[in-house]
């Protein structure tokens, strides 16, 4: 990995975590799902996932919960928009097709936290689920929308500044 790539994916590692951190008032809303299918269109599957478990790893420090029952859901979570983009999307790249990845990351991001939450915490996995359904509706509509809107006129200018030699 050559020092213009490392240093590009800790770039785009740290906006991933400063947008986080400017849309946390809001919750479940946030660009991370967007960005990270960028980062993904761009980047190859490992070096996607480094970015995630740097990036997982700050925000928990930053949060002060280097709790693993935050911290492996939070990356299983993350790291299963990469892994579907570079398994079924990255031959077709259609919007729609990512802005529907985005809605049903929203709720594989909901759901992944369950048994850590029921484990952790002992409440039953029924009422674990009907409490965060809101949040994961949220998170799943704010992503279709983000993504149908602002994907592909950020893949655009992001095509411009990120040179094909740093991600190959």
């Amino acid at each position: 990995m050559t020092v213009k790539k490392m240093t590009m994916m800790a770039v785009l590692t740290t906006l991933l975590l400063i947008q986080e951190q400017a849309l946390s008032f809001i919750p479940n809303v946030q660009l991370s799902t967007l960005l990270i299918l960028l980062f993904a269109s761009t980047f190859k599957l490992r070096d996607s996932l480094l970015m995630l478990a740097v990036y997982v790893v700050i925000d928990s420090l930053y949060m002060g919960a280097l709790n693993p029952f935050y911290m492996i859901p939070m990356y299983l979570g993350w790291a299963t928009l990469p892994v579907l983009y570079h398994t079924f999307i990255k031959r077709h790249e259609n919007t729609y097709v990512m802005a529907t990845l985005g809605f049903v990351g929203g709720f594989i991001y909901g759901v992944i936290f369950m048994p850590f939450a029921v484990l952790q915490t002992g409440v039953d996995p029924r009422v674990y689920l009907l409490a965060d359904f809101p949040f994961q509706l949220v998170m799943a509509s704010s992503n279709f929308i983000t993504i149908l809107w602002l994907y592909a006129p950020l893949k655009k200018i992001y095509g411009q500044f990120i040179a094909t030699d740093i991600t190959s």
